[in-house]
């Protein structure tokens, strides 16, 4: 995904190639060593990451870290032959990007964002970091915008991911999150929310700075919102259906 939005934006006329580098590298490694159960079971298990991390994105920062661990090995460095400098630089470019795929922090850099894209300046580092920020975060969580048929099982994949993590939060006794317990969520209310809630006004902010990506992102994110909607009416109306119907005689 990373890759296309890059052709897609045309942004290797309007970035680095150091840039183009940083956002490839740590779309990569975003998630490296991911163990199934997200930020808020680290921090109230207490895990050894939440200790590790003092609850501050623990996942992001361990993802960081095995990223630059392999990234340290001989047979694995691919900046062998950059200069300390500018390793720093790239590193700490690094750092930002994975370190803001941690959703906690959507609203604050999607505002940042916004402030920005009506008269962003592509000369301004402070603009760019952002939008790398955004791009990332638009590619973390870019499924919907594949077709059904390949988005589909994934969306199985991590509500199971969910489900598991919430009854383990039942089991210890943890707080349980309404959008993973599986008696509480069905595929197309988790997706609906997300998608219209999340998604699209992210990549519609996105769409201001790169109109191109409308067609093949946008429109997608939209009929894949279509498509849960109806799901959801036609379970509605089995639901119906199914519900014994109280009869009152007077």
């Amino acid at each position: 995904i990373m890759y296309g939005m890059i052709h897609l934006c045309n942004l290797q006329e309007k970035l680095t190639l150091t840039d183009l580098g940083i956002l490839m590298t740590a779309a990569v490694c975003h998630d490296l060593d991911h163990p199934g159960y997200n930020n808020t079971y680290q921090i109230n298990a207490r895990t050894e990451l939440a200790v590790r991390y003092n609850d501050i994105s623990p996942l992001e920062n361990h993802h960081c870290a095995v990223a630059f661990q392999i990234l340290s090995l001989p047979e694995c460095n691919i900046f062998a032959n950059v200069e300390p400098e500018a390793f720093k630089q790239i590193r700490q470019a690094i750092i930002t990007l994975i370190l803001a795929t941690d959703m906690a922090r959507h609203g604050e850099i999607l505002d940042s964002f916004k402030h920005k894209v009506d008269n962003f300046d592509f000369t301004n580092e402070e603009h760019v970091t952002c939008l790398k920020m955004v791009l990332i975060k638009c590619c973390d969580i870019s499924n919907e915008v594949r077709p059904t048929d390949v988005a589909e099982p994934w969306v199985d994949c991590l509500l199971e991911e969910y489900f598991i993590q919430s009854d383990r939060e039942k089991s210890e006794g943890l707080p349980v999150a309404p959008f993973m317990d599986r008696d509480k969520v069905t595929k197309p209310t988790a997706q609906i929310g997300f998608i219209k809630f999340v998604l699209i006004p992210m990549f519609e902010t996105v769409m201001k700075l790169f109109p191109q990506i409308e067609e093949i992102m946008v429109q997608p994110l939209r009929d894949s919102r279509d498509h849960y909607e109806e799901l959801k009416q036609i379970d509605d109306a089995m639901t119906e259906v199914n519900t014994p119907q109280l009869i009152v005689i007077n």
